[in-house]
């Protein structure tokens, strides 16, 4: 059964409060030793409650004093190099979002443009008016084609030791046939 979505919100009820910081200080101390086991990892943990005077510490005091002298023992700019604060983690997954957004923009872009390119070539027109930036883009995606289609040309005809030529010329146009001696007739019959 799925979880639902968790409203990241204050907990106004005292109980509930009460049961989740309970339940979460368990699984973030948890979480911690997994870590610190499987990775190797120096970590600690300080957790101050309002209900306990006393602030919770894990593994143990002293090692908790031997990991935060290690860390005040670095440079302030070693120190800050890697740390969040909560608005620069929003920053961060504001930035990722907007990345992966263009992303999925343009991939739908290319998408439209590529239905666009065969509906003009299986139709030969196109139902809708297309704007002039669709057809600025159906050129600039026709355009990416035909290179890609010029690069495998060239990359199929250098490794059959074909001659390579430039612009589609008569010698760059092979037809395929079985064996060398074949091949061979074939492309001296072109000429």
């Amino acid at each position: 059964m799925a979880r639902k979505k968790l409203d990241l919100t204050y907990i106004t009820n005292d109980s509930k409060r009460k049961t989740t910081l309970k339940k979460r200080k368990h699984g973030l101390i948890k979480k911690m030793n997994e870590i610190s086991t499987l990775c190797g990892i120096e970590a600690c943990a300080i957790i101050y409650s309002p209900n306990d005077p006393q602030p919770e510490v894990w593994p143990s005091e002293p090692e908790v004093q031997r990991v935060l002298s290690k860390f005040m023992e670095m440079s302030e700019q070693k120190q800050c190099r890697k740390m969040l604060n909560q608005e620069s983690l929003l920053k961060q997954i504001i930035i990722k979002g907007q990345q992966q957004l263009t992303r999925q923009r343009n991939d739908n872009r290319k998408k439209e443009m590529t239905h666009l390119m065969f509906q003009y070539l299986n139709v030969g027109r196109v139902y809708d008016n297309p704007s002039l930036i669709d057809l600025n883009d159906l050129s600039w995606l026709i355009d990416q084609n035909l290179n890609e289609i010029k690069k495998k040309m060239t990359m199929i005809q250098i490794q059959e030791g074909a001659p390579v030529t430039e612009n589609g010329g008569e010698r760059g146009h092979m037809h395929h046939a079985q064996g060398l001696e074949n091949r061979t007739d074939t492309i001296q019959n072109q000429y």
